[in-house]
């Protein structure tokens, strides 16, 4: 399921491929349910392509999601954005202990909190290997 939710540059908030028109995606906001296009100027990132920084590497996010769910017991963060950097720097080393401190930026840390939030809410929660959702819908 992550392979369809999408980070659109400039816009907040997350948002899944509806379809794709004539040089631009048409894409719905997972938290209002507002449909968008996506133009081909627009910076468009699927969650399922973006990884985080380790110190062997780098991890998927769909992984560090699955950690932040196992941790959290499948609710959301327990750190809000208006925490201090240092506190949801602290709750990200509980998720991912292994990330590397030096190239994970605040930003970073605070993009993924927002996110992971947003997913559960949205009961978008399914974070495993896009591979493995394939094998199931063929099974």
């Amino acid at each position: 399921m992550i392979d369809k939710i999408l980070a659109i540059s400039g816009k907040s908030g997350l948002y899944r491929l509806v379809a794709r028109g004539n040089n631009m995606l048409i894409c719905e906001n997972l938290t209002d349910k507002r449909r968008t296009p996506a133009h081909q100027r627009d910076k468009v990132l699927a969650l399922a392509d973006i990884a985080m920084y380790t110190v062997d590497g780098e991890v998927p996010l769909n992984t560090v999601f699955a950690k932040a769910k196992a941790l959290t017991g499948g609710t959301i963060a327990p750190v809000t954005l208006q925490d201090s950097a240092d506190a949801q720097r602290a709750w990200f080393a509980e998720v991912m202990p292994e990330y590397d401190a030096d190239r994970v930026r605040g930003g970073d840390i605070k993009k993924f909190i927002q996110w992971y939030n947003i997913l559960i809410e949205t009961g978008n929660d399914d974070f495993s290997e896009p591979a493995q959702e394939e094998a199931k819908a063929e099974e």
